[in-house]
This record gives C-alpha cells, structure tokens and sequence, in this order.
C-alpha cells in the first residue's frame, strides 16, 4: 500500500503563498503615488556617483564654489521650505514612516512641482543626515550659485536708477543674511555682498528666513572686503559704514541721488578695521540713548528704507 503523507509529512508539497499579513491597506503606497521622474544616480545624496561629482566640483570649480548639497529635515522645515520655494532637487522619505497632514502636504507639493520624491530606507536617511533626528522625510537644496561683484556693478549701471547694494562685514547668522536680503528687495535696491570666509551663506535657513527673495535678488561673494569697497568706488559709488558715533546720522546723510553703498557690521564686532577706513562716510542711526544698538537686519531696514524714500522725493522733484 503506498504511504501517505500528511500536511505535516515530510512528503507534503512546500508553498511560498502566505496567509494574510496585517499591513497598512495601501495607505502608505498611496501617500507616495506620483513620485516623478527618478534622479541621476549623481543627484541622489546617497549614491557613491554623487560624492565623486562633489569631489570633482571642489577640484574644478576653485574657491568660489565650495558648498555642497543640504539636507533639510524634518518635517515642519521641509514645508517652511516648500512654502517659501526654495530651490530644491529631490523629496526625501523613508520607506515605513507614519503618514500625517504634513507628510501629505510636503508630497502632495513636491508632486505639483514635478519635484522627485525618492523613497529610501531608514539606514540610508540616517547616513545622508548624520543622524535620526530627521522624522523621515528630508528635502535636498543644490548649493546656491553666487553672483560676481564686477556684473553686479556693470548691471546697475543699466538701470534708471542710481544703483543701491549692501556689504555684510562679520555677519555669520542665516536669519540676518535673509532678512537682509528681504530688505534690500522690498526697498529697491540691487544685491547683497558676503565675504567669502566668516560669513553667513545663503542656505536653506536664509532661503526661507528672506521669504523667497533669494531667488531673485543677486548675492555676490567677495574674497577680499576692502578691495570690494574700493572696486565700488571706483565705478562712482559713495560707501557708507554703519556704526555708532559716525560723523553722520542717518537725519543727515542724503543718499537719494548718488549710487550708494551701505556696509553694515554685526552688533558685537561691528565693521572690520581696513574696511572701515576705507568707507567715505560712518554714519549712525538715531535712537534712544539708553538702547546701545540695533540688530543688524534691523539696522540695515531701517536704512534702506530712508534711502528709499529720498529717492522717491528725488524722482518726484525731477
């Protein structure tokens, strides 16, 4: 008589079919539907081809080009971001993570920009951030492309009116960077300068902290402050250092009618010897005496706007 097996039998017919598995419903599948079109291997931060091509940018590109991919994360910096358009190349989110309305907006987003949405595993994200502190969702930002000071200056002169630019001499704070930034935009002016070194970039914290300016007003990096200063004066401008107890005030100095530069420093160290010497006017703001002195965003709004206004009184004259 054949032997017969049992479901337990050792002749019994093996199956890879599994029972049901308690899962999400497809929740999670259809939170990341759309993902757009899939990066270059280059662009990926993770992907071995995309540290060779920051390799090869740092050898070619000199000193101007030093910054490199930033990751935003979390998931409250990632819509700030989103909402302030900051240039981004690819939407980050780790396979697993719990869906929220903010998750759902950040990809919901990314999908009406045709913006990548790239799904990783979480040993991945954490080696991309240097940590786990990144709520599983992360937003790569390409390094910002500086302006050269020289068409700056060649591009104002274009202009109808006179050209108006600030030099940020020891400012290493993002937040003020952008809220600079902000400023010169909304009173007309036409770009902001940074030192190469010890100085604040534009980076995503600034990106959004100048609402989205950043992506139209020109900032330029200068290597050497004070030859910058001099360059300026040279194509006709009138450089004015922000400092306390200046020989001017701001009541009194009209800058309405000339191309003008403003040089502000930052509260502590306030503006660097050399450049300061270099400055035609020191000008000080007026306030109340027991008040020793402004932060630097403020201080360079302030100014901007006075400037402004007297060339709205000059305009109207001519």
């Amino acid at each position: 008589m054949p032997r017969i097996h049992g479901r337990g039998g050792a002749g019994a017919r093996k199956t890879n079919k599994k029972g049901a598995l308690k899962g999400t419903g497809g929740q999670q599948r259809k939170a990341l539907e759309g993902k757009g079109p899939t990066p270059k291997a280059e662009d990926r931060v993770y992907h071995s081809k995309h540290k060779a091509k920051i390799a090869r940018e740092r050898r070619n590109s000199g000193r101007h080009q030093k910054e490199t991919a930033e990751m935003v994360v979390g998931r409250n910096p990632v819509i700030e971001c989103l909402h302030a358009k900051v240039p981004a190349t690819s939407l980050y989110i780790v396979a697993g993570t719990r869906n929220d309305a903010r998750l759902s907006e950040a990809v919901a987003i990314a999908n009406s920009r045709n913006l990548p949405i790239l799904e990783v595993q979480r040993h991945e994200m954490d080696n991309m951030t240097g940590n786990g502190m990144h709520q599983g969702i992360g937003l790569q930002i390409p390094p910002y492309k500086y302006a050269e000071v020289h068409d700056l200056i060649a591009e104002a002169k274009d202009s109808t009116r006179p050209g108006l630019f600030v030099i940020l001499d020891n400012i290493t704070d993002p937040r003020n960077l952008g809220a600079v930034i902000r400023s010169v935009a909304a009173f007309g002016g036409n770009g902001v300068i940074i030192p190469e070194r010890r100085s604040a970039s534009v980076t995503a914290v600034a990106w959004r902290t100048s609402a989205g300016t950043a992506a139209r007003l020109p900032v330029a990096r200068a290597t050497n402050l004070t030859r910058t200063v001099q360059e300026f004066q040279k194509n006709g401008y009138q450089v004015v250092g922000l400092d306390a107890g200046g020989e001017h005030t701001l009541d009194s100095y009209d800058g309405g009618k000339d191309p003008v530069v403003i040089v502000i420093g930052s509260e502590g160290k306030g503006i660097s010897r050399l450049v300061r010497e270099n400055c035609d006017a020191i000008m000080s703001i007026p306030m109340t005496p027991w008040v020793e002195s402004l932060n630097a965003s403020v201080a360079a709004g302030a100014v901007l706007y006075e400037f402004s206004r007297q060339r709205r009184l000059a305009q109207r004259e001519d």
